[in-house]
């Protein structure tokens, strides 16, 4: 990018040079590109000049319109003058698709805004610029400001992956003495998938940080990068046991077969949610389903290793109907895992997340999926307390766990895990058995009637952000992020979609707790039960590395 001779105008308004990137427009010739520029800035109502002779070849003055102009200026003016959240994200979502560097600059400050929403809102501005002009503003912001939030969210930008830059002011940020920012530095060197950055990341491997191991080893997984099997090997001693899911997952994905070994003894060595990890680790790589049994694994390599050879993604395919058979039979042995509405769990640090809004109260409609269980009744409330209360029974003794439930509010049994002795499982039954859908349908005739107050309506709603926010230690208040906790495995259940809360719009939720999570690393299992559309929570699954069961209507 350069700047326009002294002495070129095109009449009043301002001139942008535009250098049409090569990578960009490989292949395409200069005609087309030019009338891609053409089209691309006439949608956005501006103008397009032509750089005098003498430019360089692929060199074009586009101007921005006036209207641009006003946008900015307007911003300028009024946005501090609002208070509410949602006003100040609207403001900042109002210069989507600018083309005028000078954005970049207006929202620098805005990305050190304590608001986290606006923050965000910002971010996603930025990493919308396609302009080449705005691009290479925002590679200079990174590159000359030495402020934390700043650098954070230009970071999270290029971590979107839609910018053309060279990697080299990121480079300068992994040894930031943040580890936020070396974090978001690797995640923005993985966005560019490209080999020269795979020295990088396997350095990072080595940071004394939790955080920046694990995104080390998650980000060259993602690149499919074989040389994630030293670290990843060396890293499954790790102190932190976030690096040792990202170690067994690295080997697990990236299919070699000198991994088998080391899952088989790492399996050995673990105790808890990692060996479901190495379970299904080994299960990738091998197309054979023996669960915790460490004999058969052990037996099956001796027998296989000097000629074994990985199976393809096809072999795997043909042979899953097998290795389900085999799931069934090489279950673990009563007492060994824990089991809620048919998901086995051998992790040892569990919290259990109940619905209790207003709609729990509804009988199923599907009652011959139900009419052998032994419930109280057929309504959803009944039938998830019967069971909860079963598992919690049943629970291991070396288990950790706690309960929370939720509607509007946000209620814990217990204010952190507890080992699931005889005293405190007989605690955890008689608060379950006392669980009551807050705000039903039942409580209409007294609001119909006046009774508002005692109906208590308004605490029925389901407040999905609020549970998911407690369960993650989203919302904690700390220096730094609480991303080490203590359980590792969740059962989420609910009826209905998030009806209140902070966060409501489910693709916000699942934007959000797949980000917290992405440092946590809990399994979150999600069990719905009702008449609503259960994709979110089947998503909600998915993107966390859980197993999602419907209990029907």
């Amino acid at each position: 990018m350069s700047s326009p001779p002294a002495g070129t105008s095109l009449g009043v308004m301002p001139t942008i040079r535009l250098q049409i990137s090569p990578r960009v427009f490989r292949g395409v010739p200069p005609l087309s590109v030019l009338l891609l520029a053409v089209l691309g800035w006439s949608t956005l109502g501006s103008g397009l000049a032509l750089e005098a002779a003498g430019s360089p070849p692929g060199t074009w003055l586009l101007a921005p319109s006036a209207g641009s102009d006003d946008l900015l200026r307007e911003f300028k003016k009024y946005f501090r003058k609002y208070k509410d959240s949602a006003s100040l994200v609207e403001a900042v979502l109002a210069l989507e698709g600018q083309t005028d560097p000078e954005v970049v600059k207006i929202l620098e400050p805005i990305l050190r805004d304590k608001d986290p929403a606006v923050v965000s809102a910002a971010v996603g501005v930025l990493a919308g610029l396609t302009h080449p002009a705005c691009q290479t503003a925002i590679i200079e912001l990174l590159a000359g400001s030495s402020k934390e939030p700043v650098r954070l969210g230009i970071l999270r930008v290029l971590a979107f992956g839609a910018l053309d830059h060279d990697g080299a002011a990121v480079r300068e940020c992994l040894v930031d003495r943040s580890w936020q920012v070396r974090r978001r530095a690797a995640m923005a060197l993985v966005a560019l998938n490209q080999r020269e950055f795979i020295p990088d990341l396997l350095l990072l491997c080595e940071d004394k940080e939790v955080a920046v191991r694990c995104t080390a080893l998650d980000g060259l997984t993602t690149m499919k990068a074989d040389e994630v099997r030293a670290p990843a090997s060396a890293l499954l001693t790790d102190e932190a046991w976030q690096v040792r899911a990202s170690a067994i997952a690295a080997l697990g994905t990236v299919r070699h077969r000198d991994s088998i070994p080391l899952l088989i003894e790492r399996l050995k060595l673990e105790d808890g949610r990692l060996a479901d990890d190495a379970i299904a680790a080994l299960e990738y790589l091998t197309a054979r389903a023996f669960g915790p049994r460490i004999e058969l694994w052990e037996r099956f390599w001796t027998q296989y290793k000097d000629r074994y050879q990985i199976p393809t993604e096809a072999e795997l395919a043909k042979l899953a109907k097998r290795r389900e058979e085999l799931k069934a039979i090489y279950q673990p042995a009563p007492g060994e895992a824990t089991t809620y509405h048919g998901i086995q769990s051998k992790s040892r640090k569990v919290l259990f997340v109940i619905d209790v809004s207003g709609s729990m109260e509804s009988e199923v409609v599907e009652k011959d999926r139900f009419k052998d269980g032994g419930y109280p009744s057929y309504s959803r409330m009944d039938i998830v307390k019967t069971e909860l209360a079963r598992t919690i029974d049943g629970l291991p003794k070396e288990t950790m766990f706690n309960i929370l439930s939720f509607a509007t509010k946000v209620r814990p049994w217990k204010k952190k895990l507890v080992k699931a002795n005889v005293l405190s499982k007989s605690s955890a039954m008689e608060w379950t058995s006392k669980l009551e859908p807050l705000g039903g349908a039942s409580n209409n005739d007294l609001a119909s009637v006046g009774l508002v107050g005692t109906a208590n309506l308004g605490a029925g709603r389901t407040n999905t952000w609020g549970a998911l926010s407690w369960a993650l230690a989203m919302d904690v208040e700390a220096k730094r992020d609480p991303y080490l906790l203590e359980v590792d495995t969740i059962f989420f259940l609910s009826d209905g979609r998030p009806t209140h809360g902070k966060i409501v719009d489910i693709e916000d939720i699942l934007k959000g707790v797949r980000e917290a999570n992405d440092l946590r690393k809990v399994v979150l299992h999600t069990i719905a039960i009702g008449e609503f559309q259960k994709t979110f929570m089947m998503r909600l699954a998915q993107n966390n590395g859980g197993v999602f069961v419907d209990l029907g209507r």
